[in-house]
């Protein structure tokens, strides 16, 4: 195969590279696996050049998708739990997923309903803007849901 796409044949490999010199280019191996190995007769460093480009917009389009985590306890106080409440909009605002947490101590390990009712209020409060990943489960001595940006018309998340 030639730069503009051209099919050339099957060659045997002095003969492509004979082709290859004559027209000044690389004889570059696209598909070493295929079979018969797939070539192409090309400028190699424009090739590697061309590459470069490709995976640096690749790389610039990817989206690290980032786990925040905010911690509760069963105690927590509404003017707290709005404030933590407050950070995970943000986070999930700018495309984080959110782990809510809500971590016992001790004795208050007898009062998970309190904390399975917090983590209920925190996905009611945003539930506009975020959707359950995962629910809401014990893991030892924290009980944690984790939440992900919904797709907003018109938004366009990071």
């Amino acid at each position: 195969m030639d730069e503009d796409g051209t099919q050339l044949g099957v060659f045997l490999i002095k003969d492509a590279v004979r082709v290859a010199r004559e027209r000044g280019k690389d004889l570059v191996e696209i598909a070493p696996k295929a079979d018969p190995p797939v070539c192409k007769v090309i400028d190699f460093g424009k090739f590697k050049y061309e590459q470069q480009k490709r995976e640096k917009v690749q790389k610039k389009n990817q989206h690290v998708s980032v786990v925040k985590e905010i911690r509760f306890h069963p105690n927590t106080d509404t003017h707290d739990f709005d404030f933590k409440t407050k950070h995970a909009v943000n986070f999930l605002e700018e495309g984080n997923k959110v782990k809510a947490v809500v971590a016992f101590k001790g004795r208050e390990m007898a009062y998970t309903e309190q904390g399975e009712a917090l983590l209920g209020e925190f996905l009611e409060r945003i539930q506009d803007i975020a959707k359950i990943e995962s629910p809401i489960k014990m893991e030892g001595r924290n009980m944690s849901v984790i939440v992900i940006p919904q797709k907003i018309k018109g938004k366009k998340n990071k």
